[in-house]
């Protein structure tokens, strides 16, 4: 198929596959030149809109186009992006008839000339979710030829000496036919013929036949391959292999590729060093000892890339409905080329230098280049070569998807911001998979080289350079990493595929039971693509690939650690459907992911090991029994998913909530209010039933003092990205900018920028959630009270939860007692203060003290509002400058502005000095009018309680 397919999913959802319409089509005329113009029909009675989504009749075209050597596929340039289609390629609906038709002119609408074929399918605007008919492909041109044996792009398996007989045949008139093999003319008869033979006797080698018909200027040209059975060549693996690539240390010119194939008779190496068509030199070698294939490459040029794919062969005792050829690139790829996601990636310009796919070839290939200086060099600042990663119970974590974070969707994006991370004060970013996955536009979770990098968001260096940046910065960097499953176009699917129809893809039930990688079927209720199978003993490979890509991450690209995704599905214990054993207490998902943990450890003791298990139950103990699990003593210990999403919504709108579910006495679960997949609490907050609904303003105050009760909770925490500037856009955002929760199911849609298009950080009230999280990271990982303190909460006040920190009751010179006040409530809250004793205090987000006499004072808080106290000041104003993250907005103002922080003064002078106008005790979420000023730039004089000032220009309109 030619379109691009999302098929991302969601963690800890059952995955249902839609099954594609079959729509009824016309095409008139039914035979037609490129320059011809056409109406394409639709049988409006074939289409279900409603399973789809589709309203007013809005169906589109999907197109993509064959040269006349049915080669050279490419998309019809007005297509749009698959989930948002253009506007140009809807079809017209006729009510009279119900059709939907298009007219067009091939050579107009594709942009090109020299077209053999055109295929289009009919999609919702929006294709996610398999909304879309079959592909529907027509031949373009009176002449027009096919292969009839053997068929066009067949890989057909021969004995060496084999006779190969061609028989092809044409329309539109006799035909001059010839034919090469390997590029080497063979003799056939020259007459002009509609019904042409050949013969190629007595082939000892792998052959790539191309037929051309030529009739006047017009030549057509198929392509066919046999394979010689080399038979097995049994040689000795070289000491020190592993599957994949070998590169030689001290000979850039060779190669070694490795193979792990069980139950496999034969296999060719493909590539650019052989111009795709192998000899018997190019058969793998066979290890009689492990069984792997081998093969050296020699003569390569250091510094060239590379491409090349394994033709993987079984002639004896192959199972029902399994391939005889299977095309396929190395599932230890660490940079692969695909048919179907290139063409853009090269449009966007998002990878410079990335190498071509090469022409006439079909799936995915593997990039190998040898020598020093390749895709991959970087120079590693000293900064990564001595990073110190946070403690775990200091960590916050900001977990991002690359995809939606800016307009560009690349890594450069990330870079380009950092001083945004920097100043949010987080210590760990979290990205979701950025291994190779199906499609350009993908949560990231349909993995299918888990050792490769995916190239939409940019190449392997710019990852690297975003790694050290954010080294530099004090910063780890933690991937999400699906290992519990892979999607179609994985070799680890492809090798072992069940393929009933012969269409080159896997079958609904992907693989045969030879397969040591994978599951026929899911042992466990989360299917998603396809099981890996980590318990297929005595040769557990699967293992093997886990433990490669574990090392591969950590040493290639230096990341500190890794988020497992869908844990619950490391187990063979259950079946698909059985929700209670999955959730029950496994004891070989236990033994399983622990020596996973280990294997991580041996590499990197201090290395950070979070699972996404989200358990219940048994499940539940088996994350207790992780986070307690210090092989290594401190070094060692599981971290685990904590998901409050509901909890901290009902929080914001004032309900009572229990919070204390947001840490665990193990200090190793890492608490959230939200993460990729839950809705945003800011627009629960904002649209549910309770005091914030419909009320902005309301909702962005308490999403500021409800930081107080996240991330000052001793224990990791984990924000998702935009939270801090008081998102409230749903998750299920349509990237048209509309929510739907089914019909389309919106969750995976790309999404709006509004953060950066709108310029949230002008946004006083946005800010202030910005720079109160800031300052409450900031003290929770940089004060040893969180670290080694105990806590208590008190939540009976309903919407008043209180939280207090300490490492001592009495009286000390550092700070050892944190109080926790606060009010989410729409009434002035007079709190009773609770200190444990009395003396000098401070007001920790901007470290002015007063003085307790009655330990039991009241404290007034208004509506929204909290207060965090401590015993002592938390930081000197040189390491802590509250100041930076104090703003005017909007800026440029034309009749008010607000303050995004509760300050003593804002005084106004002109640029001359003269002062103009003066404001005291400024509160946030309050307009101060500046109507009368003429236009023009001012200095603005801030001070806060503390006695700090600062000055920022203020411009009048």
């Amino acid at each position: 198929m030619r379109k691009i397919i999302q098929f991302v999913f969601l963690c800890f959802s059952t995955v249902l596959f839609a099954q594609q319409q079959t729509v009824t089509y016309s095409i008139n005329p039914a035979v037609f030149e490129e320059t011809q113009s056409i109406t394409i029909t639709i049988n409006g009675s074939s289409v279900n809109e409603a399973t789809w989504g589709v309203t007013n009749n809005a169906l589109y075209l999907w197109a993509w186009s064959f040269d006349i050597n049915d080669s050279n596929i490419l998309d019809c340039p007005t297509n749009g992006t698959w989930d948002n289609s253009s506007e140009t390629n809807r079809l017209t609906y006729n009510s009279g008839n119900d059709t939907y038709t298009m007219t067009i002119t091939p050579t107009t609408f594709y942009n090109r000339t020299n077209i053999g074929r055109i295929g289009f399918l009919v999609k919702a605007k929006n294709g996610n979710g398999d909304k879309k008919s079959q592909d529907i492909l027509s031949e373009v041109g009176a002449f027009q030829m096919s292969l009839l044996s053997p068929t066009e792009n067949s890989l057909t398996i021969i004995n060496s000496g084999t006779n190969v007989s061609i028989v092809a045949q044409n329309t539109g008139g006799n035909a001059t036919y010839a034919v090469t093999a390997n590029g080497t003319p063979i003799t056939c008869s020259t007459a002009a013929t509609s019904f042409f033979t050949c013969g190629d006797t007595n082939v000892t080698s792998t052959k790539v036949y191309q037929v051309s018909a030529t009739i006047g200027t017009t030549t057509i040209s198929k392509r066919f391959t046999v394979i010689v059975n080399p038979g097995t060549i049994s040689s000795a693996l070289p000491t020190g292999m592993e599957d994949g690539i070998n590169y030689n240390a001290s000979d850039a010119t060779t190669a070694t590729l490795v193979l792990n194939a069980p139950f496999k008779d034969f296999v060719y190496v493909a590539g650019s060093f052989n111009n795709w068509q192998p000899t018997t030199a190019y058969a793998m070698r066979k290890d009689p000892t492990t069984g792997k294939f081998w093969l050296t490459l020699t003569g390569l040029t250091p510094g060239q890339a590379y491409t090349y794919q394994y033709w993987v062969c079984d002639v004896t005792s192959r199972p029902a409905n399994s391939p005889a050829v299977v095309k396929t690139a190395d599932p230890f790829s660490t940079l692969v080329l695909s048919p179907f996601d290139d063409p853009e990636i090269q449009s966007l310009g998002v990878f410079p230098n990335l190498p071509q796919y090469p022409t006439g070839q079909e799936r995915e290939v593997t990039v190998l280049q040898t020598g020093s200086s390749t895709l991959f060099s970087y120079n590693w600042s000293s900064a990564s070569a001595n990073f110190q990663k946070p403690q775990k119970k200091d960590l916050n974590i900001y977990e991002v998807l690359v995809r939606d974070f800016d307009a560009n969707r690349t890594y450069q994006d990330l870079i380009n911001r950092i001083d945004y991370f920097k100043n949010l004060k987080v210590n760990a970013i979290q990205l979701m998979p950025v291994m190779e996955f199906e499609g350009n536009m993908s949560w990231g979770y349909n993995t299918v080289y888990h050792m490769a990098l995916d190239k939409r968001y940019g190449p392997p260096t710019k990852l690297k350079e975003f790694v050290d940046l954010c080294h530099q910065n004090g910063i780890a960097v933690i991937l999400d990493i699906a290992l519990n499953h892979a999607f179609g176009r994985s070799p680890l699917v492809r090798m072992w595929m069940q393929d009933a129809d012969n269409d080159g893809w896997a079958d609904a039930v992907a693989t045969t039971t030879e397969n040591p990688y994978v599951n026929q079927y899911a042992t466990h209720s989360y299917s998603v693509g396809s099981d890996l199978n980590h318990f297929r003993e005595p040769d557990n490979l699967t293992n093997t690939y886990v433990v490669r890509t574990i090392r591969h991450w950590i040493q290639e690209y230096k990341i500190d650690g890794f988020r497992w995704d869908l844990t619950k599905g490391f187990t063979n214990q259950c079946t698909s459907g059985d929700e209670t054993c999955t959730n029950g207490y496994r004891s070989d998902r236990v033994a399983k992911l622990k020596w996973y943990a280990d294997k991580q450890w041996e590499i990197d003791p201090n290395f950070l090991v979070i699972f996404e298990h989200l358990g219940t139950g048994g499940s539940y103990t088996e994350e207790v029994e992780w986070a307690n699990y210090n092989r290594n003593g401190n070094t060692g210990g599981i971290m685990q998913w904590r998901k409050m999403t509901d909890p901290y919504a009902e929080l914001l709108k004032g309900n009572f909530s229990d919070i204390t579910g947001v840490a665990e006495s193990t200090n190793r679960f890492i608490g959230y209010a939200e993460s990729h997949d839950e809705e945003r609490v800011g627009y629960k907050a904002l649209n549910e039933a309770g005091q914030t609904q419909g009320n902005l303003a309301k909702v962005h105050t308490r999403m500021a003092a409800m930081g107080s009760v996240l991330f000052l909770v001793p224990g990791p925490k984990m924000n998702w990205h935009f939270g801090e500037l008081g998102m409230t856009n749903s998750l299920w955002t349509c990237n048209a900018g509309n929510v739907s929760y089914s019909n389309p199911d919106c969750k995976l849609d790309t999404k709006p920028q509004p953060q950066w298009t709108n310029n949230w950080m002008a946004d006083a009230n946005r800010l202030n959630v910005y720079n109160t999280w800031s300052r409450l990271m900031d003290l929770k990982a940089s004060q040893n009270v969180f670290e080694n303190g105990s806590y208590s909460w008190n939540i009976s006040n309903t919407g008043r939860p209180r939280l207090d920190v300490w490492t001592s009751t009495t009286s000390t010179a550092n700070l050892s007692y944190v109080i926790v006040l606060t009010n989410f409530s729409d009434a002035t809250y007079n709190a009773v203060g609770g200190f444990p004793y009395a003396g000098t205090w401070a007001n920790l987000m901007d470290n002015s003290t007063f003085n307790v006499t009655n330990v039991n004072m009241a404290i007034s808080i208004e509506p929204g509002g909290f207060r965090v106290f401590g015993n002592q000041p938390a930081l000197s104003n040189s390491s802590f400058d509250v100041m930076q993250f104090i703003e005017l907005a909007p800026n440029p103002a034309t009749t008010s502005f607000m303050v995004n922080a509760e300050v003593k003064n804002v005084t106004l002078y002109t640029l001359t000095g003269q002062l103009v106008k003066s404001f005291e005790n400024l509160s946030i979420n309050q307009s101060y009018s500046i109507e009368e000023l003429s236009k023009g730039m001012y200095i603005a004089k801030i001070e806060a309680a503390n006695g700090l000032s600062k000055t920022v220009k203020l411009i009048k309109e």
